[in-house]
C-alpha cells in the first residue's frame, strides 16, 4: 500500500552540508519540475555572491548553473559529486518520489511517497549506513488519509496523483488530457468527468461546504 513519509535529515554529511557550514542562514527548496541532469534547488537567505562562493568551494558540488531567479532567491541546477550522499537518489533507488524538500538551519525536511512501508525502512537503513541520522516525523498510508479527509474516491485520488506526476497542472502543461487519458487507459470523456468530480470533492472539503450548499442560487434579474 502506498505510503507517505515525512523525514528530517541533517544536511551535514549530505550534498549540501558544506553550503550550510559556509552560509548558516541559507534556505533551500527543491524545484518540482526542471529539465536537467542534476537537481533544481532554490537557494536564498544570503546574497547571490555568498551563495555562489559557497557553491564554488563545496567539494560535494560537482557542477552547478543558474537557471532562474525570483526576487531574493536563485534557482540552480546542481550536480553532486558521485562520492557524496545524494538523498534524492537514495529515494529514487527505493522507487520513491520526492513530493517536497526544503532545508533551513542545516536540516532537510523531505516528504516522500513510496510503494510501501518496507521501502521507508530500507531508505532509513541506507541513510544510517551513509552516516546520516534520519528522523521519521510522520508515516502514514495514503488510503487512510487522502480519501477520508478530502472526500475523494480511490480512483479520483489516483487520477489526481497521475496528473501531478505527469505535469498536467504545470504552466505550461507537460501532458495533454488526451495523453493523460491514454496513460490511465480510460477515455478522454471519462478522465474529464473524473477530474471534475475530484475538483468538486476537494473544493467542497477544503471550503467546508455541504453538498446541498454547492448549488448556486438563482441570479436575480434586474
Amino acid at each position: 500500500m502506498t505510503s507517505i513519509a515525512d523525514i528530517e535529515i541533517p544536511a551535514d554529511g549530505t550534498g549540501l552540508g558544506e553550503l550550510f557550514e559556509a552560509v548558516p542562514e541559507l534556505n533551500c527548496e527543491m524545484e518540482r519540475v526542471i529539465a536537467s541532469s542534476g537537481h533544481g534547488l532554490w537557494l536564498s537567505g544570503a546574497s547571490q555572491s555568498e551563495v555562489e562562493a559557497a557553491l564554488e568551494e563545496a567539494s560535494a558540488i560537482g557542477e552547478y548553473s543558474l537557471i532562474s531567479s525570483d526576487e531574493d532567491r536563485w534557482l540552480y541546477d546542481i550536480e553532486f559529486d558521485p562520492n557524496t550522499v545524494d538523498v534524492f537518489d537514495l529515494v529514487l533507488e527505493q522507487d520513491g518520489t520526492v513530493l517536497s524538500a526544503s532545508a533551513s538551519s542545516g536540516t532537510w525536511l523531505l516528504s516522500i511517497r513510496v510503494v510501501d512501508r518496507e521501502s521507508v525502512s530500507t531508505l532509513y537503513d541506507r541513510l544510517v549506513e551513509q552516516d546520516v541520522s534520519p528522523t521519521i516525523v510522520r508515516l502514514y498510508d495514503l488510503a487512510e488519509e487522502a480519501h477520508s479527509q478530502c472526500g475523494l474516491t480511490p480512483r479520483q485520488y489516483e487520477t489526481l496523483v497521475a496528473a501531478i506526476d505527469h505535469g498536467y497542472f504545470e504552466i505550461p502543461r507537460e501532458v495533454s488530457m488526451q495523453e493523460l487519458s491514454e496513460e490511465l487507459e480510460i477515455s478522454h470523456q471519462a478522465l474529464s468527468e473524473r477530474l471534475r468530480r475530484a475538483y468538486r470533492a476537494l473544493v467542497t472539503s477544503e471550503l467546508n461546504v455541504a453538498e446541498d450548499e454547492t448549488t448556486a442560487p438563482p441570479i436575480p434579474s434586474n
